[in-house]
């Protein structure tokens, strides 16, 4: 026996539908289904648990969405290494695996043992105060750490620090901390480079900076970025789109690569170059 998750898009009655037939189907095979209890209370499935134990109890993780909430489920269960089955509920994604019509014979493979499991580079960040304290509860990015402008029309300034020596001051309306799986999200519109998912690499990535060094840095996976908010005007950090609050001068915002990995369920199917290809509608002549 198997304990399934579902993670739920809570917007999409077709993700409702679906994890109702999912749990149904899983439950008259004798597995058992958990879910955050929101998710649970919300689409009328049994198996609601705190979210904080979803990776405790289940031994895989299907997400009914697209990929927000990918990156929801990701962040729900990825420091306890279970892995996630997206299935596609949405437009094309570049972290879901599967169409909802495959969504039997992909959870039959994954639960006779045919699936393969791809490992993705998460970030840990934190927020330090300028006393040593916390700032914010540690957290773990599969895109991006983005630390941003509040006020409208104003530009930010941010000192970074890489291994914990100044690197540069920038003036921009944002910095972006992403990973390679990170690199076709936010980094990508801000100009940053298309990094294979398979990488393992740090790319920091300005945004409409107001200086004559805008272009992208690729470091090392070991590195340790530090942006640090200098000057009067405050910043806005979020975390896969997960807004974590106002940062002060003098905040430090820590990224590195975190210790566990996001897991993802994969059949071999999917190519990155040609999700690339197919996103931005390049030709085949």
């Amino acid at each position: 026996m198997s304990t399934v998750g579902l993670v739920v898009h809570g917007e999409r009655r077709q993700a409702a539908d679906l994890a109702r037939t999912i749990a149904a189907w899983l439950l008259e095979r004798g597995h058992r289904v958990v879910l955050p209890e929101e998710d649970a209370a919300r689409v009328g499935v049994e198996g609601g648990v705190d979210p904080s134990r979803l990776g405790l109890e289940a031994d895989v993780v299907l997400s009914l969405g697209g990929d927000g909430t990918m990156l929801r489920s990701i962040d729900l269960v990825a420091s306890h290494d279970v892995p996630v089955l997206g299935i596609n509920i949405g437009q094309l994604g570049y972290l879901t695996e599967v169409d909802p019509a495959d969504w039997e014979s992909a959870l039959s493979r994954w639960l006779s043992g045919e699936a393969s499991v791809e490992e993705r580079m998460l970030l840990a960040v934190r927020v330090e105060r300028p006393d040593g304290t916390p700032g914010a509860p540690p957290t773990m990015a599969l895109n991006e750490a983005v630390l941003e402008k509040t006020p409208m029309g104003h530009t930010v300034r941010m000192k970074v620090h890489l291994d914990g020596v100044f690197f540069t001051t920038y003036a921009a309306d944002g910095l972006i901390v992403a990973t390679p799986t990170g690199s076709t999200a936010y980094s990508l519109s801000a100009r940053g480079p298309i990094v294979a998912p398979a990488h393992r690499a740090i790319l920091l990535t300005p945004v409409s900076p107001h200086m004559l060094f805008d272009r992208s840095l690729v470091l090392e996976p070991g590195t340790e970025v530090g942006l640090e908010v200098c000057g009067h005007r405050p910043a806005t950090l979020s975390v896969d789109g997960r807004n974590l609050g106002e940062l002060t001068e003098g905040d430090l915002v820590v990224c590195t690569a975190a210790d566990h990995n996001a897991r993802l369920v994969t059949f071999g199917g999917r190519d990155f170059h040609q999700i690339v290809k197919a996103k931005f509608g390049l030709e085949d002549r």
